[in-house]
């Protein structure tokens, strides 16, 4: 769904940056597992990117699956236009669609660090926007949702 808000936001938005979580633990050498204390550096390296590029005026989109509530509280404290969106979908669905074998190979285990399974997952205590998407759209219309839905980007669409 980043990639679909991303391509849609490009074109009008040039200054927009996508930090995806996978793509930068990749650039970090994959150096860090899915322990749940890996997965709080890894979304602080995020933040910190996120931050060094909001500072230099550039407008970032950050995809990450992991939350806690004093990692939501930083970005508000932060960001000065923060604006979190929650993707909200049933652990079953999660389960379903499983693009990676995440759950499938956590089935098993007792600790495999899946988020929902062994790791607690935070929901997101006062989001922008929250999206259900346990029967999503396309990602395309996905990604026209959520710009809809935030006021300072919603007037993008009119001009599409």
């Amino acid at each position: 769904m980043s990639s679909a808000l991303f391509r849609l936001l490009k074109p009008r938005v040039p200054e927009l940056v996508l930090l995806d979580g996978d793509t930068i633990r990749a650039v970090f050498g994959g150096d860090l597992g899915y322990r749940e204390q890996d997965r709080v550096i890894q979304i602080k390296r995020l933040q910190k990117l996120a931050k060094v590029l909001s500072d230099q005026q550039l407008v970032v989109i950050v995809a990450a699956l992991y939350s806690h509530p004093e990692l939501f509280a930083w970005n508000r404290q932060n960001f000065q236009d923060y604006f979190e969106i929650y993707l909200e979908i049933s652990l079953d669905t999660a389960r379903r669609r499983d693009a990676k074998g995440v759950y499938a190979l956590s089935a098993p285990l007792e600790a495999a660090n899946v988020v929902g399974v062994d790791i607690p997952w935070h929901v997101p205590s006062s989001p922008d926007l929250v999206i259900n998407v346990d029967n999503p759209p396309p990602p395309d219309t996905l990604a026209r949702q959520v710009v809809a839905g935030i006021p300072r980007l919603a007037s993008l669409l009119v001009r599409a």
